[in-house]
């Protein structure tokens, strides 16, 4: 799994009292939502305010995610700051429960052998029984993958069996044989299960595209990615209201099928996104599809070409593609990028410079306008 290094900036030290409730403590040139923002986040256990601030507890000296389950204390007793390396400066320890110091969606260290174990062997039917002869508790584990993935293991595990079959009947395998070589006992199993999960039998979709699917934990929260055996043709953060709308589109656009799986296209994306975060590497070289109208294309294009650290306006891109009274065509379009960060739809902002129409929340449009920022 893929680990991005988390973003350091320059140290200097300010405090600031907030309504004599919460600190906003900040070592750093980040920005904060407002303190009673992030202490509302923080009560309710806000999942998309992970990644932009941790909280530190005075009374007991740990420091949190916005999300962590155990109780939470009196408002006056927090401290509110941008990145761990502040919490740390502050003398504040790491919370066991949350594990703040590990980037969201990253596996935890208790799963990753199971995790390991199904791609050596995907073919595998996994029971509870073989769960928990791995030293694991099966309802924690379905759990894990149920808040993470929206599936259960079982329905993870058997996701990665179809998928490899599929893989084999592109290739040229008997559909039969394919079944045989991944575990299922029946053809009419494997056929329902194929059916079941990607829509289709095994034997009418012998042209369509197989895209795998991954997850990459940023800086930033864990984003969706996706690649044929050619191209990068998604990258999202898994949040995004729109992102199923988005696979509707790849889908019908690539007259495609998912699969949980990597290959060398998804490996060359999370190396690129990684040193992106990283500060040591400005423009991407994975080779991209993005299905679309000439005009929605268009704009892409448009859009790659806006260099690092540097922003236009709607009315500016349009102006570019030499069709200046399209600005809310372009916008729309914008909207409709499905390649986060690698087509930088960030980088466009309101004709006043203000921060607007970010799918993924303006809080990140602002964290990677200011990491891009020279």
């Amino acid at each position: 799994m893929l680990q991005i290094a988390v973003l350091e900036f320059d140290v200097g030290i300010s405090v600031e009292r907030t309504e004599d409730v919460a600190h906003v403590v900040s070592m750093s040139t980040q920005t904060l939502p407002p303190a009673n923002v992030m202490l509302a986040a923080f009560l309710e256990r806000d999942a998309s305010y992970d990644g932009i601030f941790l909280t530190g507890v005075r009374t007991t000296g740990i420091f949190c995610r916005p999300t962590c389950s155990a109780k939470k204390p009196l408002p006056e007793n927090i401290d509110f700051f941008p990145s761990s390396g502040d919490a740390l400066h502050a003398g504040f320890r790491p919370c066991n429960r949350c594990r703040p110091m590990e980037l969201s969606g990253t596996p935890p260290e208790w799963l990753r052998g199971l995790l390991a174990a199904v791609e050596v062997d995907p073919s595998r039917r996994w029971s509870e029984q073989d769960v928990r002869a791995a030293g694991l508790s099966p309802e924690r584990v379905r759990r894990w993958f149920k808040q993470h993935h929206g599936m259960t293991f079982h329905a993870y595990s058997r996701a990665r069996r179809l998928g490899t079959a599929l893989g084999q009947v592109k290739k040229g395998s008997q559909v039969g044989r394919a079944a045989f070589d991944v575990g299922y006992e029946s053809l009419s199993g494997f056929q329902e299960a194929f059916h079941r999960y990607f829509g289709s039998s095994p034997t009418t979709i012998d042209d369509a595209t197989v895209i795998r699917v991954d997850r990459l934990a940023t800086p930033l929260g864990p984003m969706l990615v996706a690649a044929t055996d050619e191209a990068l043709c998604l990258l999202e953060f898994v949040d995004r209201r729109a992102l199923p709308t988005q696979i509707s589109r790849i889908r019908a656009g690539l007259h495609a099928v998912f699969v949980p799986d990597r290959n060398a296209i998804i490996e060359q994306a999370a190396e690129e996104v990684s040193a992106y975060f990283s500060g040591a590497l400005r423009d991407f070289m994975v080779p991209i599809v993005a299905p679309g109208t000439e005009f929605q294309r268009t704009v892409w294009r448009a859009l790659a070409e806006i260099p690092y650290g540097v922003t236009r306006s709607y009315a500016e891109l349009a102006q570019s593609i030499g069709n200046p009274k399209a600005v809310r065509a372009v916008g729309r379009s914008n909207g409709l990028n499905a390649l986060a960060i690698i087509v930088p739809c960030h980088r466009v902002v309101g004709a006043d410079g203000r921060l607007v129409g970010y799918g993924g929340g303006l809080w990140r449009k602002q964290k990677l306008l200011e990491l891009e920022t020279i």
